[in-house]
C-alpha cells in the first residue's frame, strides 16, 4: 500500500509491483506516470517523501489502474505527435500508430493550397489535428457521432490559434448526403474496424474503451464499405483518402476501394512494421 512518508522510488516500486501482479502490461512505465501525475515531477528527480494527500491519491490511482482502467483515462490527457489531447471514458484513446496515418494523410496534400479536409469518426480529433499540424493552412471538419466522444472533440478542437478544427456531430452512414460534390481535398478516418470475434478477445484496458469506436460488424468492414461507396464524389478529382486499418485488413480494404473505382491505392506500415494506413485517390 502507498503510504505517506514513502520516498519517491520506494513508492514507484510499490505501484509497479501492484500493477505487475494485476497483469498490467508496461507496469514500470505506468507506475512512473502515475507518480508523475500525483507529484508533478519524475520520481528520479526528487527525494521529497510523499505527503498524505499525494499518498492517498497515488493509492487510489493505483487501485484503478490495477482494475485495468486505461492509463490514458487516469491521466485525463495524452500526447499525440507534439501536442496533448483531452481524453477520458467514452472516447477512444489516441495511439502512436495513428500518428503514421496523420503524417501519411498530410503528405497527400503536397502542393494543395488551403486544403479542405474531412475527418470521419473523429473521436478525440487526433487525426484532424494531426493533419492540421503538418498542413497549417488546412481547413478541417471533424465528424463524430457519439455524444460522449463529441465532448472531448469539442474540448480538443481549439488547442491553439494555429491548431484548430471544426467539430461536427453526425453519422458517417448519412453525412455523405449533405456534402456537395468535388469540394474536399482529403478525407481521413480511423473508423471502427474490429470484427465480432475480435471484440470478444480484447485486452481488459481496450474493453473499457467505447465499443462504438471499435466494433465494425462480423467482418470489421462496415465503415470501410460506406466510405468506399459513398464518399468519393465529395472529393475533387485527384482528391485523397487515408484510412487507418487493422493489421490484417490491407487486402480487404484495397479490394473494396478497387471495386468502387478508387485509384493509386497503396499502404503504409506503422512503427511496428504492420500494415496501418491505406491511401487512395478519386479518379
Amino acid at each position: 500500500m502507498v503510504r505517506a512518508g514513502m520516498l519517491p522510488r520506494e513508492a514507484v516500486r510499490e505501484v509497479e509491483d501492484r500493477l505487475t501482479a494485476a497483469g498490467c502490461p508496461d507496469a514500470d512505465f505506468d507506475a512512473a506516470e502515475l507518480f508523475r501525475l500525483v507529484a508533478g515531477c519524475d520520481a528520479r528527480l526528487t527525494d521529497a517523501p510523499l505527503h498524505a494527500g499525494q499518498a492517498e491519491k497515488l493509492e487510489a490511482l493505483t487501485a484503478r489502474r490495477a482494475a485495468r482502467e486505461p492509463l490514458q483515462y487516469l491521466c485525463g490527457s495524452w500526447p499525440f505527435l507534439d501536442f496533448e489531447l483531452a481524453v477520458g471514458p467514452g472516447v477512444l484513446c489516441p495511439r502512436a500508430d495513428t500518428e503514421v496515418v496523420a503524417e501519411a494523410a498530410a503528405g497527400m496534400l503536397a502542393g494543395v493550397d488551403a486544403p479542405r479536409v474531412l475527418d470521419l469518426c473523429a473521436g478525440t480529433g487526433c487525426l484532424g489535428l494531426g493533419v492540421k499540424r503538418f498542413c497549417p493552412a488546412a481547413r478541417v471538419i471533424s465528424l463524430e457521432k457519439s455524444p460522449e466522444a463529441y465532448r472531448y472533440l469539442e474540448r480538443n478542437a481549439s488547442l491553439s490559434p494555429a491548431l484548430n478544427i471544426t467539430p461536427v456531430q453526425g453519422d458517417l452512414f448519412t453525412y455523405w448526403q449533405t456534402l456537395p460534390e468535388g469540394q474536399l481535398d482529403l478525407i481521413v478516418s480511423n473508423p471502427p474496424y474490429l470484427t465480432a470475434a475480435e471484440m470478444g478477445e480484447l485486452q481488459p484496458e481496450v474493453a473499457r474503451e467505447p465499443a462504438m469506436a471499435l466494433e465494425a460488424g462480423e467482418d470489421g468492414l462496415v465503415f470501410y464499405r460506406a466510405i468506399a461507396e459513398h464518399y468519393q464524389k465529395a472529393l475533387r478529382p485527384g482528391g485523397a483518402l487515408a484510412l487507418e486499418i487493422g493489421w490484417q485488413q490491407r487486402e480487404a480494404v484495397t479490394a473494396l476501394l478497387t471495386q468502387n473505382g478508387w485509384t493509386e491505392i497503396e499502404c503504409r506500415k506503422d512503427y511496428g512494421g504492420n500494415d496501418r494506413c491505406v491511401m487512395a485517390r478519386r479518379c
